[in-house]
């Protein structure tokens, strides 16, 4: 299963290859990162469907927000799944994702053990 993270901290990258490393190495999961709201649209517009399967987002980024990206999401692939992520657990973020079509809302720092539940489930 493919899955797209979008964060404008390019950190992250290593971060979730690190926490996802067995699930890769077997080849159930390939992760795809991009560091804009704009390269994650030009990601997914590759091919239609996407090969991506699970979408995770930051809210915050510069540009393009991630609720900004998750409304545009949605309106051209709304089969896929998107969960997304804040520093800022507020009720406000969380809400607006909820109801434009998030699947999931996380708080930094990411629970892993949850975001592999909620991964685990799409496999199956």
């Amino acid at each position: 299963m493919k899955v797209l993270i979008v964060d404008d901290e390019r950190d992250v990258e290593m971060l979730f290859r690190q926490k996802f490393r067995k699930e890769i190495k077997k080849g159930s999961l390939e992760l795809v990162f991009a560091f804009s709201g704009a390269e994650a649209l030009t990601i997914l517009g590759d091919t239609n469907p996407p090969s991506v399967m699970y979408m995770f987002s930051d809210i915050n980024m510069p540009g393009m927000s991630g609720l900004e990206l998750l409304s545009k999401v949605k309106d051209r692939f709304p089969k896929l799944k998107v969960s997304m992520i804040s520093a800022y657990g507020d009720k406000e973020n969380h809400d607006k994702a909820m109801n434009s079509g998030a699947t999931g809302f996380f708080t930094k720092p990411i629970d892993f053990d949850t975001l592999k539940r909620e991964i685990g489930i799409l496999l199956n």
